[in-house]
């Protein structure tokens, strides 16, 4: 009777693969790379159920690759900048060796990640993109604070905004974390089609928060169809 193992063949020989809704070639929306010709790499699955999102779409479903046709798949648009999102991207394990490979490809790549799973493993060269969920987004709870001793001097913290109440609270959060010293970026983004980008200006403005407020440049130009 043959070994089991060596039937099946050796573990180090099973390729890491991901869970993949979409991996599509457009314009940044958001962050500090905004307007920049982007590969955008989509996983599927989400812990998370903030009452904004306009990825549902990739809660479950897509299909299995191997991160070597990932890194084939996002070769063929000769990309500078990579972006890894969701859903969830560091919901599956595998997106920490995704991330390290597409660094080694020599990409510039950025990460988007909801803040409550841990940035503990994350490529040093990844440009995290953290969004700290806000009192309205439904999900402030799952708010993995230990995260923020883990960013880097490139990274960029995110909040969206929905409304009065949470503009105040991250201004404390902001102040509480000394973001401002710790990122490259904090990014202030009203909540598409609840909180008016002007109203958002005027309190930034009046507060002189140090903080770049940001809209959602794929919203405006094509009303956040999928694939773009």
């Amino acid at each position: 009777m043959p070994n089991a193992k060596n039937a099946a063949g050796p573990l180090s020989q099973v390729e890491p693969a991901l869970r993949i809704t979409e991996i599509f070639y457009s314009l940044q929306g958001e962050a500090r790379t905004v307007g920049l010709p982007t590969v955008f790499v989509r996983l599927t699955g989400c812990p998370l159920r903030c009452v904004y999102c306009d990825t549902e779409y990739a809660f479950s479903g897509g299909e299995m690759h191997a991160i070597a046709d990932i890194a084939r798949r996002v070769a063929a648009y000769s990309p500078r900048y990579v972006t890894v999102t969701g859903g969830e991207p560091l919901a599956q394990p595998n997106c920490l060796p995704l991330l390290a490979t597409l660094c080694d490809s020599g990409y510039e790549v950025s990460l988007e990640t909801g803040g409550a799973m841990t940035l503990d493993g994350v490529d040093s060269r990844v440009v995290t993109v953290l969004d700290l969920k806000t009192p309205a987004s439904g999900e402030m709870q799952r708010n993995d604070y230990n995260n923020i001793p883990l960013l880097r001097a490139h990274d960029q913290v995110k909040f969206v905004i929905c409304d009065r109440a949470d503009y105040e609270w991250a201004r404390f959060k902001v102040d509480e974390y000394r973001l401002q010293e710790r990122v490259a970026d904090i990014l202030f983004s009203p909540s598409f089609g609840q909180l008016e980008g002007r109203q958002l200006a005027e309190w930034i403005l009046a507060d002189n928060l140090p903080v770049r407020m940001q809209l959602q440049l794929h919203k405006l130009l094509w009303n956040d169809e999928p694939g773009h």
